[in-house]
């Protein structure tokens, strides 16, 4: 388990970012991270990776202080995919790009191999396997450092924004390999603007306000019980927003599932 226990940070001029935070991750969660742009969502991946030290509190991994260990150290159970990937790449093929991690480990090059080969396939990148990284795509870039993490068979992957700017196709291309990622044992931490993405495929949702969190629950409970979604920067799905204004309609977490609910009851007429 990830913790943060009132854990404050502010820039050096003294302007806030989070005050006395408390947030908890369980191994084998799908959370999604929301908020206003400025609200401290960034900031709080970069306190969990050892990028940004909390001003006061502690984090914690499996009940031991992690506050003074750097990124390097934690990097081996959190993975962080950044909004712009590649930015974490600097080697001339796919392959040596996610050997990085295991060999900086200390792993034996069968070790490593293996852990290539592993990841590579997990992430669909086996024929990109020679390629040089700059040259891909932007989702392909993000497989890269999701793959990048698993070869070093990390715990817990955050990602930031990993949607933005990406097609519906490639949207649910990346979504369904997370999914997979997760169904296999992978806690998985998502950043994202998008409403639909919290609905459809997260646990649990926590939002950042005031500077602090200002939900932590369910998409459901989120999306039917908060007025004030507006305030704290966020949206109504289409889908749960079409299916509250059908009456007897049950929830519905993505437009496929509102489309199927209305087939079946006007099949049932």
């Amino acid at each position: 388990m990830l913790e943060m226990r009132d854990v404050t940070f502010h820039y050096t001029d003294g302007t806030p970012v989070l005050e006395h935070m408390n947030l908890t991750i369980g191994t084998g969660e799908f959370i999604g991270l929301g908020g206003r742009n400025g609200c401290g969502k960034t900031t709080v991946t970069r306190l969990l990776m050892g990028l940004e030290k909390p001003v006061s509190g502690d984090i914690f991994l499996d009940g031991k202080r992690i506050n003074d260990e750097e990124a390097a150290a934690r990097s081996p159970y959190i993975g962080y995919v950044f909004q712009r990937p590649e930015r974490q790449m600097f080697r001339p093929t796919v392959r040596q790009e996610v050997a990085y991690g295991p060999e900086q480990l200390g792993r034996s090059r069968e070790e490593v191999a293996s852990a290539v080969t592993a990841a590579l396939q997990a992430t669909g990148l086996e024929h990109l396997a020679e390629a040089y990284p700059p040259n891909l795509n932007r989702g392909e870039k993000q497989r890269v450092a999701i793959a990048s993490a698993i070869a070093m068979h990390t715990q817990y992957l955050i990602l930031d924004e990993p949607t933005s700017g990406q097609d519906s196709a490639d949207k649910k291309s990346l979504m369904a390999l997370l999914s997979r990622l997760h169904r296999d044992g992978l806690t998985i931490l998502i950043i994202s603007h998008d409403m639909d993405i919290f609905a459809e495929y997260c646990q649990r949702v926590i939002v950042i306000g005031h500077h602090t969190k200002a939900f932590d629950g369910t998409p459901q409970d989120l999306f039917t019980k908060r007025e004030d979604l507006y305030e704290l920067g966020l949206n109504r799905p289409d889908a749960v927003t079409l299916s509250q204004a059908v009456a007897g309609l049950p929830y519905c977490k993505s437009v496929d599932e509102f489309t199927a609910a209305m087939l079946q009851r006007l099949g049932g007429k």
